[in-house]
C-alpha cells in the first residue's frame, strides 16, 4: 500500500512541476523602451553627428549603454521593443550590445540572454530629392529625408527575443507610401492655401518615418505578432502640422494593420493585414499622448479605444508620480517630458494582462540613479506587461 502510495505522490508532484512549469512558460513579460541609443546622443553640441558614434559608444564601455542593460537585466522582459537604436552592422550594433552588455552582469544584475534579435532598415535619415520641409533647401537628409534623420539608420530599432521569430514570415511596411493610405492627412500650407507636399513628392514620399514590422513570436507553439513602430514626433513643424498629421496617419496605420485593411502591401507585395483572431501586441514609442497638454486624443483613440486591443491595464509608476505630484495623471508617464507615449497594448484575443509597469524608481530608491537625467539612460522610461497566453 506504502509503494502505491509514494507511487501516486510522486506522480502527483511530477504532475504539478509540469504543470507549474507550464504556467511559468505560458506567461510572458512584453516590454518597451526607447533607449536613446542614437547618434545624437553620443555627439558633442555643434560637432557633426557621424554614423558610427553608437558603434564607438559601445566599444567604449558608455555608461548609459550600461545603464540601459542594467535596466533591462533587472526588469527581464521576455521580448523588447528598442526605439532609438541606430540601424548599424548587427556585429557592432545589436549583436555586440547582447555579448558586451546583456550576457554580462552589470551592478551585480544577472545576466540575460535573447537568443533571437531583428534589425531591419529604417527611413531615417533616408535620402529623397525633395525639399519636404520647405525650407528653400534640398539637402536629402534631416528634414528633407523620408524620415528626420542626420544619416541612413538614424533612429532606428530592434526587437530582442527570447522565443523563436519566424524570420520567414516577418513583414515590413517601411516602403509603403503615404499616398496609399485612403483619406491621409495632407498638410496644407497655411501661407499659401496649397497642398504642403507636390504632386511629385506625394507620389513618392514614405508613411513611416522609421518603420512597421510584424515579427511572429512562437511561444509555447502559439504565435504571437509584435507590432513594432516609432512614429514621427508630432512637433517640430509649423501651422501646416505636417509632423502631427503624419504622427496621425502612423499610428493610422497600425489600427488599419489589425482590422487587416485591404489597400495595405508590405514590403514584398503581400497586401492586407493582420488575419482575425490573432494575438498580438502593439509595441513602441507612438509619440502621442491620451491626456496632458501634449494630448492627441484623435490619434491615441484609434488604439486605445480599439475593439480588438485590451487597452484597459494602464502601466504607471510611483516615480513618475513622485516626481509631477501637480498632474494627475503623472503616474501613467512613460517620458521625463511629462507624457504618456510609449505603449505595450495586447489584443483582446488570446491574451490576458496579468501586470505591469513603468521602470520609473522614486528619489529615495538606490535605482533612482538610473533614470534620474537622460544622460542616466534615457528621456523615455521602459514600459512592460506580463501576459498570460490562452
Amino acid at each position: 500500500m506504502k509503494g502505491n502510495l509514494s507511487s501516486i505522490t510522486l506522480g502527483s508532484t511530477l504532475f504539478c512541476l509540469l504543470l507549474s512549469n507550464y504556467v511559468a512558460a505560458a506567461q510572458l513579460r512584453v516590454a518597451t523602451f526607447n533607449v536613446s541609443m542614437d547618434a545624437t546622443n553620443y555627439t558633442p553640441r555643434k560637432t557633426p553627428v557621424k554614423s558610427d558614434s553608437l558603434v564607438s559608444a559601445l566599444k567604449a564601455e558608455h555608461s548609459q549603454i550600461k545603464n540601459i542593460a542594467e535596466i533591462i537585466q533587472r526588469v527581464r522582459p521576455d521580448i523588447i521593443l528598442l526605439n532609438e537604436f541606430d540601424y548599424v552592422p548587427k556585429e557592432q550594433g545589436i549583436a555586440y550590445f547582447k555579448s558586451h552588455y546583456l550576457n554580462v552582469s552589470q551592478n551585480n544584475q544577472a545576466a540575460i540572454d535573447y537568443p533571437y534579435f531583428y534589425i531591419a532598415p529604417v527611413n531615417t535619415g533616408l535620402a529623397t530629392e525633395f525639399d519636404l520641409d520647405n525650407d528653400g533647401k534640398k539637402i536629402g537628409i534631416m528634414g528633407d529625408a523620408h524620415g528626420f534623420g542626420f544619416f541612413e539608420g538614424h533612429y532606428g530599432m530592434a526587437v530582442l527575443s527570447r522565443y523563436p521569430i519566424d524570420l520567414d514570415k516577418v513583414r515590413t511596411l517601411q516602403t509603403f507610401k503615404y499616398k496609399d493610405m485612403p483619406n491621409a492627412q495632407m498638410p496644407i500650407d497655411p501661407t499659401t492655401g496649397k497642398n504642403w507636399y507636390n504632386e511629385q513628392e506625394w507620389q513618392n514620399i514614405r508613411l513611416s518615418s522609421k518603420s512597421f514590422w510584424d515579427l511572429p513570436i512562437s511561444v509555447n507553439n502559439k504565435t504571437v505578432h509584435i507590432l513594432a513602430s516609432h512614429p514621427t514626433p508630432p512637433v517640430f513643424d509649423g501651422l501646416e502640422d505636417r509632423n502631427g498629421k503624419r504622427n496621425h496617419d502612423e499610428v493610422r496605420l497600425v489600427a488599419d494593420y489589425i482590422n487587416n485593411a485591404d489597400y495595405i502591401y508590405d514590403d514584398k507585395g503581400k497586401k492586407g493585414g493582420l488575419n482575425a483572431q490573432s494575438r498580438f501586441v502593439i509595441l513602441g514609442d507612438l509619440n502621442a499622448a491620451p491626456e496632458g497638454d501634449k494630448q492627441r486624443t484623435i490619434t491615441t483613440d484609434q488604439l486605445l479605444k480599439h475593439p480588438l486591443v485590451n487597452a484597459s491595464f494602464i502601466p504607471k509608476s510611483a516615480g513618475a508620480k513622485e516626481q509631477y505630484p501637480q498632474h494627475s495623471h503623472a503616474k501613467n508617464y512613460s517620458a521625463s517630458w511629462q507624457a504618456r507615449v510609449d505603449y505595450v497594448l495586447p489584443s483582446h484575443y488570446g491574451l490576458k494582462i496579468i501586470d505591469g509597469g513603468v521602470f520609473w524608481p522614486t528619489k529615495n530608491s538606490q535605482l533612482y540613479r538610473l533614470i534620474k537625467d537622460r544622460n542616466a539612460s534615457s528621456d523615455h522610461r521602459l514600459v512592460w506587461l506580463d501576459l498570460r497566453l490562452e
